[in-house]
């Protein structure tokens, strides 16, 4: 039942975002039918709903509008291709490099890109609904989100997305409710996708066209997809495998591109949905994704009378219940540099797009972690028998050589000085040259500079750079 209840909620996404990126609808469904199944049944991560996503659709809107839908189905195999390498070499443990407050600014700018895309379906040819009309959509959304937030409170042996959607729609359908439906955003019915290579010329001319589009691509898709990966991780209270998952997509966005299907990736929204409506397991992804397959085969008819506002009622429960509201109580509470990184990212998400924000906030906390730390090196000094010992404390890196440099009184030194590094670590290649610089100068003022008690690890990264130290 939560394969069904998230198949509802995926059908009118991937049209959407099909028709976003200029593409026939059933290139969407055929999309979200491969990446859904394939990711699920063999995924390293059970529960989560992966499909034909908006972030990838909007990457490749110039392309298709250029180049045609064959370049779009190369562009969707490179794109799998380097997913999967990504995975093969196992660079998936490279998101436990996205800080939290990444973390909570994705998630909040997320749910705040769900809600808002929503509105559209408010609108009929680019105008708001009004009158009568605007007065049944908003009031079945307010009564879809009623049923959701009150059925658990009466029974949770169903799931209430699913009984509010199918509650709407038999409602709007024995009274002939005169609401807008999934048919209205396209029809559905279609066969089965056949296997075709794309019909492009495959040479450098070709590849080209579609690497950057392909590598934006990747990096959209594994981005979203880790990053929902770690949510769904500390949702369920367990530990998924992020390596596997990155094989999985690659290989179904593959298969996808072979039978004509669109590219994707993890969806938050979906996975939302199937995990509040108790999927846990692989059966409710995989029936998710062969449930889009028999609405397009079978179904169509009915499913094409479900109306929008029962499925714009869901995923703005879905928006509130994504976003982070104990972010909003912490904002007063965490460093600054935090607070204003959870701003910074949700804003980035909504105004561009989520590989721009996540990639823009590792480079703000980076950056804000270079700071602080640059600041936090400081030494002791002692003069024994004409020999002055400096004591550093800290990390000497690229952001605090210069810092480094002022611990040390070149012209008020005797003739014999000592670097005690036993509590200094060099972090780069920066910390290497900040050391050879400095006993440089020493040596041209006449004077000795002795480097002792360093770590194994620094004196080998000393002598490798061709530092003379003594440990």
């Amino acid at each position: 039942m939560a394969g069904l209840t998230t198949s509802f909620a995926l059908v009118p996404e991937c049209i959407a975002f099909a028709l976003v990126a200029h593409l026939n609808p059933l290139t969407g469904l055929y999309g979200a039918f491969f990446i859904c199944t394939i990711t699920a049944l063999f995924g390293g991560r059970p529960g989560m709903i992966s499909g034909a996503a908006g972030s990838m659709a909007v990457v490749i809107v110039a392309l298709v509008a250029q180049h045609g839908l064959q370049y779009f189905l190369a562009t969707v195999l490179l794109s799998g291709l380097i997913m999967l390498l990504f995975g093969v070499l196992r660079l998936g443990k490279l998101v436990s490099m996205v800080p939290h407050p990444v973390m909570l600014g994705f998630v909040n700018g997320l749910a705040i890109v769900i809600a808002w895309s929503q509105l559209q379906h408010f609108k009929v040819d680019g105008q708001w609904l009004q009158g009568s009309a605007l007065a049944w959509m908003a009031g079945l959304v307010l009564l879809t989100m009623m049923v959701v937030y009150w059925l658990p409170r009466v029974t949770k042996a169903l799931p209430p997305a699913l009984v509010a959607i199918l509650g709407v729609g038999l409602l709007a359908w024995l009274l002939q409710l005169p609401v807008h439906t999934l048919g209205d955003m396209a029809h559905i019915a279609g066969g089965l996708p056949s296997f075709a290579l794309p019909a492009v010329p495959f040479d450098m001319a070709t590849l080209r066209i579609v690497l950057p589009y392909a590598a934006l691509m990747a990096m959209v898709g594994l981005l979203e997809t880790l990053l929902t990966f770690n949510l769904t991780d500390e949702i369920t209270a367990t530990r998924g495998l992020p390596d596997r998952e990155c094989v999985a997509l690659g290989a179904a966005n593959l298969a996808s591109g072979l039978f004509g299907g669109m590219g994707g990736c993890a969806m938050i929204g979906q996975t939302m949905i199937n995990l509040s409506s108790g999927g846990r397991t692989r059966v409710s992804g995989a029936v998710a994704g062969i449930m889009i397959l028999l609405f397009i085969l079978f179904l169509s008819p009915l499913i094409e009378r479900i109306p929008l506002a029962a499925l714009v009622g869901v995923m703005l429960v879905v928006a509130q219940q994504t976003f982070a509201w104990s972010s909003l109580q912490v904002l007063g509470k965490v460093p600054r540099h935090d607070a204003l990184l959870i701003v910074a990212v949700t804003v980035i998400t909504v105004a561009t797009d989520l590989a721009t924000a996540v990639l823009c906030g590792i480079v703000i906390a980076a950056l804000s972690f270079a700071w602080r730390h640059a600041r936090e090196i400081r030494t002791e000094a002692t003069v024994t028998d004409s020999v002055k010992t400096y004591t550093p404390h800290g990390t000497l890196f690229f952001a605090s050589v210069a810092g480094f440099n002022e611990l040390f009184d070149l012209q008020g030194d005797p003739q014999q000085v000592v670097l005690d590094g036993r509590y200094l670590r060099l972090a780069d290649h920066s910390a290497v040259v900040a050391v050879a610089a400095l006993s440089e100068r020493y040596a041209r003022a006449g004077k000795a500079l002795q480097v002792l008690h360093l770590s194994e690890r620094c004196v080998l990264l000393l002598q490798r750079s061709g530092v003379m130290a003594t440990a």
